[in-house]
């Protein structure tokens, strides 16, 4: 497998549920190629921190009493 489909595997396993086929050609590359695992890694890390932002704004905590902290921010047009 080259690094191009091993990062779009990776990409992709973000989103949707690889094939055995799929999965254990991605996990051989990364066995043998570093810069394929930090990028593997790499993408866990946004995911999580994604996953923390989703949640902050669920909870409303990004926004809470109307301060969106962008205190320099113009307000809105239209």
């Amino acid at each position: 497998m080259k690094c191009i489909d091993a990062t779009r595997l990776a990409s992709e396993s973000q989103d949707r549920e690889l094939s055995l086929a799929e999965r254990a050609s991605l996990q051989m590359h990364l066995v043998i190629c570093s810069g394929c695992r930090r990028f593997n890694a790499q993408l866990g890390v946004l995911r999580q921190a994604l996953r923390r932002v989703d949640h902050l704004s669920e909870d409303g905590l990004a926004s809470r009493d109307g301060d969106d902290g962008h205190e320099d921010a113009p307000p809105p047009r239209g």
